[in-house]
C-alpha cells in the first residue's frame, strides 16, 4: 500500500511540474511573478533583438528565415513572377494596376522591410494599411493613432513613425506577449472579421492560436472604402464563391467595388491576396484540426538535447522528417513527397491554363468595346472576366500551389476557366455580328502575349499589353502594395 501511495505521489508531482511550466522546452531565462513566468521585458517591446539573449535557440531558428531556397513550385528566392517559368502573363492580367509593374515571389519574413521599401508598387499615395503585416510596431501604432492609422500616408507618416519606435520586421512580438510569451493576435482586423462571421474569439484554444497567429496576416483582404482599414471578406464564408459573393454585396454596399479597372477589358477587377488561412481552413488538414504551426513550425532538437518549435517558417518539403513525419511517420516520406509534388504539378498546370484563357477573355472584351457592341453585352462579359480572374487569382496568390486544399483549388480553377470561356463565347457571338475577323483576333492575341513574354525589362512588359489593335481602356491607378 505504501508503494502505491509513493507511486501516486510521483505521478501527482510530475503533473504539477508540467502544469506549472517546469516541463517547458524553450530553455528561456525568465523570472516569475505572481506564479506566472515573465521575461522581464516591457509589454511594449517590439525589437526582435530584445528577445535574442532570452531565447537564443528560437532566435537562431528565426534567423534561418534569411535563407533563400526554392522548392520545385515555390520558395523564398527573390525573383519575379513574370519569369517565363512562373506567370509571364501577369503584366496583362493586372494591366492598369501596380502588380503589372512589379510582382515578386515571397521571401522570408526577415526581408519584410527590405522588400516593401524597394517594391515599385509603393508610391507617395500608399497608405498605412500597406504596413500592417510588415512591422512589429503596428499594434502600438494602431493603439496610438486609432482609425487614422489605416489611411495615413505610408512614406510621409507611417514609415518614419515606425523607425522612430525602433520597429523590427515580422517577428517575436507579433505573435507573443513580450512579458509572458503567450501566443496572441496583434492585428485587430483578424478577430473583428472572425467575430463578424460568428466565431467566439474570447477563449481560443492553444491549437486555435497556433493557426490564428499565422492567419492574422496570411489571408485575403481589401482596404475599406471609408478609411482604408484592412478588412476581410468572410461574413459569408471562406470559400472563393462565398468571398466573391461578399464582394458583390456587402463590400459594394459599403463603398468598395473594385481594386482597379483593367486597362485591357475595362472590367472592375478584384486582386486576391495570400489566402492561406482560408484555403487551409477548408482543406483536409484544416478540417482535421491540424494547425499551421504543426506543419510550418515542427518541433526540432537543438543543442543536442532541447526540443523547440522551429521558427524557420518554410515549406514542410524542406523539413519532412519533423513536419510531415510527426503524423505520417508510418509512411515512406519519399513517396509522400512525390504525392505532394503530384498535387502541386496538377494545380500549377491548371493554373497556367486558367491564366491563359483569362488573358484571352480580356482581349475579347477589348474587341467588343472597340467594335461598338452594346454596353449591356459588354458589362455582361466584363462580369464573366472579373469572376474568371478572381477564381484563378485566389489560387495563384495562395502560397501552397494547391496543397492546402487540393480539391478546392482545382474546383476554383475549373470555375475560372468556365467563366472566362463564357466571356469569350458571349464576345464571339457579338463580334461575329459586327463582322470581326475572329481568326485575325486570335492571331493578334497570341502576338501580344508573345510580345509581353519576350520583353526582357520587367517594367516595360505591361507596355506591350496594349497596341493599336487593342487600345488601353482605363488610366493606370497606383496599386496598394499588397504582398
Amino acid at each position: 500500500m505504501g508503494r502505491f501511495r509513493y507511486g501516486a505521489y510521483l505521478l501527482l508531482l510530475a503533473f504539477v511540474l508540467i502544469i506549472t511550466g517546469c516541463g517547458n522546452d524553450s530553455g528561456d531565462k525568465t523570472g516569475s511573478a505572481a506564479g506566472k513566468k515573465t521575461t522581464g521585458l516591457s509589454a511594449d517591446e517590439i525589437s526582435n533583438e530584445a528577445f535574442k539573449d532570452l531565447f537564443p535557440l528560437q532566435y537562431n531558428s528565426y534567423k534561418k528565415n534569411d535563407k533563400m531556397e526554392d522548392t520545385k513550385y515555390n520558395g523564398s528566392v527573390k525573383r519575379s513572377k513574370f519569369d517565363a517559368d512562373k506567370e509571364p502573363l501577369l503584366p496583362i492580367l493586372f494591366n492598369g494596376y501596380g502588380f503589372a509593374i512589379e510582382y515578386n515571389e515571397d521571401r522570408g519574413h526577415t526581408y519584410a522591410f527590405e522588400d516593401i521599401r524597394n517594391v515599385k508598387r509603393i508610391t507617395d499615395k500608399s497608405v498605412g494599411s500597406c504596413y500592417t503585416c510588415k512591422s512589429t510596431a503596428v499594434p502600438k501604432m494602431i493603439e496610438e493613432m486609432g482609425d487614422s492609422y489605416w489611411g495615413a500616408n505610408f512614406n510621409k507618416d507611417i514609415w518614419p513613425k515606425g523607425e522612430a519606435m525602433g520597429h523590427s520586421p515580422i517577428g517575436c512580438s507579433d505573435c507573443h506577449d513580450p512579458k509572458t510569451m503567450d501566443l496572441r493576435v496583434t492585428r485587430p482586423s483578424f478577430y473583428k472579421a472572425l467575430e463578424a462571421k460568428g466565431v467566439d474569439t474570447s477563449k481560443p484554444t492553444k491549437n486555435d492560436m497556433r493557426t490564428y497567429v499565422c492567419g492574422q496576416c496570411h489571408d485575403e483582404y481589401y482596404f475599406a472604402a471609408k478609411n482604408s482599414e484592412v478588412t476581410y471578406p468572410w461574413t459569408k464564408g471562406f470559400k472563393p464563391e462565398e468571398m466573391y459573393e461578399y464582394y458583390n454585396t456587402i463590400a459594394k454596399e459599403n463603398g468598395f467595388e473594385k481594386d482597379w479597372i483593367s486597362n485591357i477589358s475595362g472590367a472592375p477587377m478584384l486582386k486576391a491576396q495570400h489566402p492561406e488561412f482560408e484555403t487551409h481552413s477548408s482543406g483536409t488538414h484544416g478540417k482535421a484540426n491540424v494547425s499551421c504551426a504543426d506543419c510550418h513550425m515542427p518541433y526540432e532538437r537543438v543543442d543536442g538535447k532541447r526540443k523547440i518549435s522551429s521558427h524557420w517558417w518554410t515549406s514542410p518539403l524542406k523539413t519532412m522528417q519533423t513536419s510531415c513525419g510527426q503524423c505520417h511517420g508510418d509512411r515512406d516520406l519519399d513517396k509522400l513527397k512525390d504525392r505532394v509534388l503530384e498535387i502541386q504539378e496538377a494545380n500549377v498546370s491548371g493554373l497556367h491554363d486558367a491564366q491563359d484563357i483569362s488573358t484571352s477573355a480580356h482581349y475579347y472584351v477589348n474587341k467588343m468595346i472597340t467594335s461598338g457592341v452594346s454596353e449591356e453585352k459588354i458589362k455582361e462579359a466584363q462580369e464573366f472576366v472579373r469572376k474568371g480572374q478572381w477564381y484563378w487569382d485566389i489560387i495563384a496568390a495562395e502560397n501552397s500551389s494547391g496543397f492546402h486544399n487540393p480539391q478546392g483549388s482545382m474546383d476554383s480553377l475549373r470555375i475560372s476557366i468556365e467563366q472566362s470561356n463564357k466571356a469569350i463565347r458571349l464576345a464571339t457571338e457579338e463580334l461575329v455580328k459586327k463582322g470581326v475577323n475572329m481568326e485575325e483576333l486570335d492571331q493578334e492575341i497570341e502576338k501580344v502575349k508573345k510580345a509581353v513574354a519576350d520583353e526582357k525589362v520587367n517594367e516595360k512588359k505591361k507596355d506591350h499589353a496594349v497596341n493599336s489593335y487593342f487600345p488601353g481602356q482605363a488610366p493606370v491607378v497606383p496599386a496598394v502594395p499588397k504582398k
